[in-house]
């Protein structure tokens, strides 16, 4: 074809649009062991692709950093959202002697260092008994607690630092799983609204010396384990029918919280 001739182009909407498969009618709860360096929100994203459902939210915030159980409620399960996020969780995580940061885990910023104290293991266990029961702590200005409708951590992000109010929290039960300064490895069962971090953060100063979060893992939430999970990989690549046979129906959900 001579190239002065005119061709009127292919329009990209000639043909018909592809359609979009109905959303999946799905109520009930579904268990996911989050790795690490992604949010909560990425794995809610990917289990809203695979289960074909815009109808869902998760329990419980987990920083990028720390992994473990996420729990994700589906449909009608979205209701009962509130519930589940006020039951106890158990936490394993490492807390590392000698320096702070910026977020009080071990992807701020170095704030300050100090040496750690040659310190037995009534002293750390003293240390951590302190922190045992009903208490207040400070939330951390990284955290997503809102001041006059902004949340602390884009506060945080523009290098502000602004009055909080302290929190009564509670810890149902501690143990001191292994010392190895300046690394303490220890499991935590406690109230909603607790920041482990700034446990760490708190429990470090009280041992003379300055702490941050090295390693978090929630390893439960109510009556609800990591134990058996989907991994976030498994969400990503199982068969659609892998997945859906996981999702706990609200009838297993009020039968595993004893109500």
């Amino acid at each position: 074809m001579p190239d002065n001739v005119y061709s009127k182009p292919l329009m990209k909407h000639s043909l018909p649009p592809k359609a979009r498969p109905p959303e999946t009618e799905i109520d009930g709860v579904l268990l996911i062991d989050k790795g690490q360096d992604m949010t909560s929100h990425d794995v809610v994203a990917v289990a809203r692709r695979r289960l074909n459902t815009r109808k869902i939210g998760h329990c419980g915030t987990l920083d990028p950093m720390a992994t473990g159980l996420l729990i994700l409620v589906v449909g009608k399960a979205t209701r009962i959202q509130d519930l589940l996020m006020s039951e106890e969780k158990e936490y394993e995580g490492t807390l590392r002697l000698g320096m702070s940061t910026s977020t009080q885990d071990s992807e701020g910023e170095p704030v300050e260092t100090r040496p750690v104290p040659e310190l037995s293991p009534t002293q750390i266990s003293d240390a951590f008994s302190h922190y045992r029961g009903d208490f207040y702590q400070m939330p951390p200005m990284v955290s997503a607690i809102k001041k006059d409708g902004v949340p602390l951590y884009k506060l945080a992000r523009k290098g502000m630092v602004v009055e909080r109010e302290p929190r009564l929290v509670t810890v149902f039960h501690h143990q001191i799983k292994n010392i190895a300064l300046p690394d303490i490895d220890f499991r935590v069962v406690c109230s909603k609204g607790f920041y482990v971090r700034t446990y760490c953060h708190d429990i470090g100063e009280r041992l003379g010396t300055l702490g941050h979060m090295a390693a978090l893992r929630r390893t439960r939430s109510g009556n609800f384990s990591v134990n058996g999970t989907l991994t976030f990989q498994e969400l990503k690549e199982a068969p659609a029918q892998d997945i859906l046979a996981k999702v706990l129906s609200l009838r297993d959900v009020s039968r595993l919280r004893g109500a």
